[in-house]
Parts: structure tokens; sequence; C-alpha cells
């Protein structure tokens, strides 16, 4: 019992070496974003949100997701972006897991559709071109030619964490 374990092991290794490697990439407007496949908690239909005022326009508001409060993100919005009129046939809250300095907590984006999940290895990886400073990169873990598109691979960590959190203290102080 304990030889078939031994050999298995290589395998168990390979595929989460190859998971680390998955981003499931969704639309925003014409632009393919990616995010890492492992924080990806579920995918779920467009569906009404329970609004909190006093919040930024790209927090949609909140929903009950198996009795987890979940804040919900229109990443649209928070791109600046046109906003679009949601599809509950298309539009999609990609159900992700965060990890902030406090633990784990769990948010939702709202995306345009989802497209696919796609390998793309660390060489493959490419660092996000330097702005000089007037354009915030740092949400951008990097950029990566799949199926001869460009695919725009998010930290969402970053993203929500400091990008959101930022933008919200900024507000209050208005």
């Amino acid at each position: 019992m304990s030889e078939a374990v031994a050999e298995a092991e290589p395998e168990v290794k390979d595929d989460l070496a190859e998971a680390r490697n998955q981003y499931l990439t969704f639309m925003l407007a014409d632009e393919e974003y990616g995010v890492d496949i492992l924080r990806v908690q579920e995918i779920k239909c467009w569906e009404e949100v329970t609004d909190i005022p006093n919040t930024p326009d790209f927090i949609k508001g909140v929903m009950n997701l198996r009795g987890a409060i979940v804040p919900i993100i229109d990443l649209r919005l928070r791109f600046s972006m046109e906003s679009v009129e949601y599809d509950t046939q298309k539009t999609v809250v990609i159900v992700l897991k965060v990890l902030s300095e406090k633990g784990e907590r769990t948010i939702g984006v709202v995306a345009d559709a989802v497209s696919d999940v796609c390998n793309v290895s660390p060489e493959e990886l490419r660092v996000a071109p330097d702005f000089g400073g007037a354009i915030n990169i740092e949400f951008i873990r990097g950029l990566a030619s799949v199926n001869d598109k460009m695919v725009i691979l998010l930290n969402i960590d970053h993203l929500i964490n400091q990008g959101v959190l930022q933008h919200v203290q900024a507000e209050a102080t208005v």
C-alpha cells in the first residue's frame, strides 16, 4: 500500500504545480483578464444583490452565499470602464478567496463573461509595462499571450486589499 502512495506522489506534485499555473480567464469589455484558478471558489450567474449605502460605485453590494455575506465588486467600474446593464444569461459573479493580513475572506467580482481556463508557465508570464507612475499597475501579476490574445493576469489579493481599501479610504476623507 505504501508503495502505491510513494508512486502516486510525483503525480500529485505535478498536478499541484500545473494548477498553480492555471488561470480562469474572463471578459471585461473587449479585454481578457485572468485570476489564479486556485482562488476561484465558484462562478455564479448574476443575481440582484443587497445595496450597501455610502459605498463607492464599484461596490455593488452584498449577496448571501449559503449563509456567508459576500461583498460584490464590479471590475468594470473598478477599472474605470463604461458601465453596462447586467445580463442574467451572460454576466457572472466569480467568487474568489482573497488573502489579507487578517486571513482569508470571500469576495465576488462581476465580469461580462467567463472565457476559459488556461495554462501559463512562469516563463510565459511577462511583466506589465511601466507607465512611469501615471497608472497604478501594482494589481497586475503579469501579461501572457494565450491563443494569440493578450491576457492580463490579476493579483487579486493586491487589487482587493490595497486598491479597493485605498479607494474607499480616499472617498471617506472627501
